[in-house]
């Protein structure tokens, strides 16, 4: 199976989180590597340059399985889903506090939350006939 709902979104969701990445460190300039405040991203998403490298990560796996195949897309969508689901709670927990080394701020979460949805969804509901690959 070429094309699948699972490629599609891991190749989709990969770039764009490769060039949320890569565009992060555009509004990071002397922000520190951990710190708890970061610059805003499009005006709204707080980053600083270590959730800049894990948008670049996260985005290069994502990317990269929509590109192997539909088992590997399918378990990094659920792998990366659950992930964000996690960090998209947690992270209401975190912010303010001396934890919040991703700098994460309220529409982080929300998108982190958004993300987890659309990820987790592909990757559980679709191309049922297809094998995750084992981690």
């Amino acid at each position: 199976m070429r094309t699948s709902a699972n490629r599609i979104v891991a190749t989709v969701f990969g770039a764009v989180y490769l060039l949320v990445g890569l565009l992060g460190f555009t509004v990071t300039s002397g922000v520190g590597f951990v710190a708890t405040d970061g610059g805003l991203l499009l005006g709204v998403f707080a980053v600083n340059p270590l959730h800049n490298v894990a948008h670049l990560l996260i985005g290069g796996a994502l990317l990269a399985a929509g590109l192997i195949g539909v088992g590997a897309a399918k378990t990094v969508n659920v792998v990366v889903g659950a992930a964000y689901l996690l960090l998209g709670i947690v992270g209401f927990f975190l912010a303010g506090t001396a934890a919040n080394v991703l700098a994460l701020n309220t529409p982080d979460h929300f998108l982190h939350l958004a993300s987890a949805v659309v990820l987790l969804g592909v990757g559980l509901a679709t191309d049922r006939a297809s094998r995750p690959v084992a981690v």
